[in-house]
């Protein structure tokens, strides 16, 4: 390629990238369809928002949306603020176009208030038309004759708008319906009555006004299934006679270790006793020495004791009772 050709293909090129630029930064065509569709927005504004690092396209196309939805109180200021603030510009749009045909307050601070706090608000003015049921878990209850209740619910909500910032989320309406159900089971007087009227306990829990400081309202609560547990009654009970029983049988160990240990007691003072008179006994052959060496004791008063010992001895035998039948005397 010669000097001749080069210079213009260049110029040619130079000039492309200089439109490129020229329509990124000023979006011609995007200017033109707000125009036709009745916003009005400036070229210059549309440049700006480049430099403001604010996509013209997004701030654009939510003034259109809005402007055909008959919502013409937006301005394109309120739309940029709120993109620079980290909101959700389009979700916000889409918000306010639905509650307006759906005749729903939502207000454009109200809207944003919402979308700033981390909930879809385009969400829950669906679910403000729409309401949303939610399945409870089982919940456990015993009525008051011990028998265990499991009891399933399914509560419908609608989005309340005003409660949305600041409000409670969907688990704390679940913790107070389960709540509520543990509640009017267990003063139920038995589980047949639970049984037959699953209804009361829905009516219960309404009147308790569990949506209060929430972000739903709780149009009806419907007790899904109930299903028969075990018997806490009885189980309680069974587990309490097994610890008196335990208590009495430690009492009866202790009782019978204290007898155990008054017995050895009795048996070592006996033998105390019996090694004492034994110690006594061996002093008597001495005291009778003495005796007969100091003249105390004479050989006749000597004979009578061992005749008194005799007698003694023989009444002891007549009185123990025989061991065996008596054999019969030969003649």
């Amino acid at each position: 390629m010669n000097e001749a050709t080069f210079l213009p293909v260049m110029l040619l090129g130079v000039a492309i990238v200089l439109l490129i630029i020229f329509f990124y930064y000023v979006p011609f065509l995007l200017w033109i369809s707000a125009k036709v569709s009745g916003v009005n927005i400036s070229l210059i504004q549309l440049f700006l928002m480049r430099i403001r690092k604010v996509p013209p396209s997004v701030i654009t196309r939510a003034l259109i949306e809005a402007y055909k939805a008959g919502i013409k109180s937006l301005t394109r200021d309120e739309l940029e603020a709120h993109y620079l603030a980290g909101g959700h510009v389009e979700r916000v749009v889409h918000a306010l176009v639905s509650a307006s045909k759906a005749n729903i307050d939502l207000s454009f601070q109200m809207a944003t208030a919402i979308d700033l706090a981390g909930r879809d608000v385009f969400l829950a003015v669906q679910m403000s038309v729409n309401p949303k049921v939610i399945d409870t878990p089982p919940v456990t209850a015993v009525a008051k004759d011990g028998i265990q209740l499991i009891a399933k619910a399914r509560v419908t909500v609608r989005a309340n708008i005003k409660q949305l910032v600041g409000g409670a989320g969907e688990e704390t309406i679940l913790a107070r319906v389960g709540e509520g159900i543990v509640s009017s089971i267990g003063s139920s007087e038995n589980h047949k009555s639970v049984l037959e009227n699953p209804d009361s306990i829905s009516k219960l829990v309404l009147r308790k006004g569990l949506d209060a400081g929430t972000a739903f309202e709780i149009l009806s609560i419907d007790i899904a299934d109930i299903d028969i547990g075990k018997n806490i009654g009885a189980a309680l009970q069974m587990d309490q006679a097994q610890a008196d029983k335990n208590i009495a049988q430690a009492k009866a160990e202790e009782r019978r270790a204290m007898a155990v240990a008054l017995e050895q007691e009795m048996k070592a003072k006996a033998q105390e006793a019996r090694a004492k008179v034994i110690e006594a006994e061996a002093e008597v052959p001495k005291a009778m020495a003495d005796a007969f060496r100091s003249g105390n004791l004479g050989i006749m008063d000597y004979y009578k004791m061992k005749n008194i010992e005799a007698d003694t001895s023989m009444r002891e035998t007549i009185a123990k009772p025989s061991s065996g039948p008596s054999k019969p005397i030969k003649d």
